[in-house]
């Protein structure tokens, strides 16, 4: 069996020695571990040497395509025909390539791999005659020669020329605004009417440029310029002006800044032009999202179309907004939703409420363009077409406010119910803060007199006990009076007993006064009837 084995100095096809020892996979590792072991294993049967590194650069290119070079085509035929032995390859799309040209028997399979693998580790003994210097030199210029060329590093996509053409046609467009204002002033003093007739800058100048002087207007031809109607009205306007009588000297200095305007917008246009067929061969993706105006504002805003592609969708969304940002972060209120890519007609065609949104949107798809551009082989705008058609149905969508209905007529608008919150929720009862009585101000005349009776009878039994609170202390009086004459005591008895008995009927039947005697009244007796005896 042969192997065909890449290197960056050549091509080298080895022959098999022991295809036995390739049954084992997991142990082949083992026979490449020292040059002798690999000897053993593989022979150099054959070395084709790349002159230069362009040479090199194309044949890997063919590889990496999946086609044959010339010079592997000549090595195969001239040394696998003759061999008669199945050809191993790295690649299964190149032995397919192989087999259906050269009409060669080729291996791709694990083996294979674990093969290619211990050629690599013991390149420099098993191919003589490469020293490893040379050998170095060669894989870093291969290196860098491929990865410009998978990068595309080409005169096409040299996207300097466009940051060069954006900032030019910006200046233009500023000194055309001066240009034409300074015009429109100073020949405002002749032939003011002229300037609210004709409201386009261009044909303001051309019409200007031709006829010159304001009495010219009435045998000048303007239909070149100029629509019948408004023709006519520029030559009514000219008899009947206000203006102020100028020199022809005047007229002539006029006239050459009215041909310098012209020039200049005649150079804008094919400017612009060269600008669209530039962002078409560089960025058709970003063009189709876009426009060619903002891709290339942004492009010259990051410097590149590579520095551009490794920004972040939130960047490229706020690019050329930074001072807003900033002044919005230090006085911590909202930051900008758009930057530059807020002239893209996709925003603009937005009601104001989306406009954040789609910008998102935007941003997000934009950049997918921009790598895609600047990364990657196919050259068509494709993708950029299918993520606007994308983009667009998702605003149709927003400004009809939801999503149609599938059923019936699919016109109407699907109806959604409005959510409604049902919850228990007690309110605060005000009936609780007055401190008034509930019952009405005219009271029954029962409930008034029931009232009334209850403090009567609270002042009855008042009453009766402070009666015999008194009947004690009269009776500790006594007492006292009892040790000194027997006979008063007995009499006293006697008034107690019907005082005693007299008390049940007041208070079946009260009075409203009582007369209770004090006891400096009750001394007084007593001394009469101490002396009486």
């Amino acid at each position: 069996m042969l192997v065909l084995f890449e290197t960056s100095v050549g091509y080298a096809i080895f022959k098999v020695l022991n295809e036995k020892k390739l049954q084992e996979v997991d142990s082949l590792w083992k026979e490449f571990e020292t040059p002798e072991k690999a000897n053993k294993i593989v022979k150099l049967k054959h070395f084709e040497k790349f002159q230069d590194t362009a040479e090199a650069l194309a044949a890997f290119t063919a590889l990496m395509e999946g086609k044959i070079n010339k010079q592997l085509k000549k090595v195969l035929k001239k040394i696998v025909k003759e061999a008669h032995e199945p050809l191993a390859v790295a690649d299964a799309k190149l032995g397919g390539v192989i087999k259906e040209k050269l009409n060669l028997s080729c291996i791709h399979s694990p083996v294979v791999n674990e093969l290619m693998r211990g050629i690599r580790s013991q390149m420099d003994g098993l191919i003589p005659g490469v020293e490893p210097r040379e050998m170095a030199a060669m894989c870093l210029g291969l290196a860098h020669s491929l990865s410009r060329y998978r990068l595309k590093f080409s005169a096409d996509k040299v996207d300097t020329m466009i940051v060069q053409a954006i900032s030019l046609l910006d200046d233009l467009d500023k000194e055309l605004n001066n240009y034409i204002m300074r015009c429109r002033e100073w020949y405002g003093w002749h032939f003011p009417e002229l300037g609210k007739i004709i409201s386009d800058n261009l044909t303001y100048c051309k019409c200007l440029q031709k006829v010159g002087d304001r009495k010219n207007y009435a045998s000048a031809k303007l239909s070149e310029f100029l629509p019948e109607e408004v023709e006519a009205e520029v030559k009514a306007a000219a008899e009947i002006s206000m203006g102020t009588e100028v020199s022809e000297e005047d007229i002539c200095n006029i006239l050459h800044l009215c041909t310098q305007v012209i020039e200049i917008s005649e150079y804008r246009t094919q400017l612009y032009e060269y600008l669209q067929n530039r962002m078409m061969a560089i960025a058709p993706n970003v063009t189709v999202m876009v426009g060619e105006l903002v891709g290339a504002r942004l492009i010259a805003h990051a410097g590149s179309l590579l520095n551009l592609a490794k920004h972040a969708a939130s960047t490229v969304q706020i690019l050329g907004a930074e001072k807003a940002l900033f002044r919005a972060l230090k006085s911590r209120r909202d930051t900008p939703k758009y930057g530059l890519i807020y002239h893209a007609s996709l925003v603009g065609q937005t009601s104001p409420k989306h406009k954040g949104k789609i910008s998102r949107m935007l941003a997000a798809k934009t950049v997918l363009a921009i790598r895609y551009d600047a990364f990657g082989e196919d050259s068509s705008s494709a993708m950029g077409v299918e993520n606007r058609a994308k983009l667009e149905a998702r605003l149709r969508t927003l400004e009809d406010r939801g999503i149609r209905k599938i059923s019936g007529t699919g016109k109407a608008l699907a109806k959604t119910e409005k959510y409604e919150h049902k919850s228990e929720v007690k309110t605060y009862d005000p009936s609780g803060d007055s401190t008034l009585p509930t019952c009405s101000k005219k009271r029954k005349i029962e409930q008034v007199n029931k009232e009334d009776d209850i403090p009567e009878k609270k002042a009855k039994k008042g009453k009766i006990k402070v009666k015999v609170e008194e009947e004690e202390e009269e009776e500790e009086e006594e007492e006292v009076v009892e040790e000194e004459e027997t006979s008063v005591k007995k009499k006293k008895k006697k008034g107690k007993k019907k005082h005693i008995k007299e008390e049940p009927l007041s208070e079946e039947e009260p009075c409203t006064s009582t007369t209770i005697p004090s006891p400096e009244k009750k001394k007084k007796k007593k001394k009469k009837r101490d002396n009486e005896d």
